[in-house]
């Protein structure tokens, strides 16, 4: 299993030599995002559609 620091490295290397900064930071937060919710998906935290409509009409 790679260390968040890793996980960071490996992303930017495989990122154009033409990056700028505000492109990393982007990638590393959809990656970061992505890999959050698996992690809920695997804990069952997840709510179905129907329930996400609900509560959305309840606001």
């Amino acid at each position: 299993m790679q260390t968040i620091k890793q996980e960071a490295l490996d992303a930017i290397s495989r990122l154009p030599d033409s990056v700028n900064l505000d492109d990393i930071m982007y990638r590393l937060f959809v990656l970061d995002k992505i890999k959050r919710g698996q992690e809920a998906v695997q804990k069952g935290e997840t709510i179905t559609t129907h329930d996400l409509k609900t509560e959305i009409e309840s606001w």
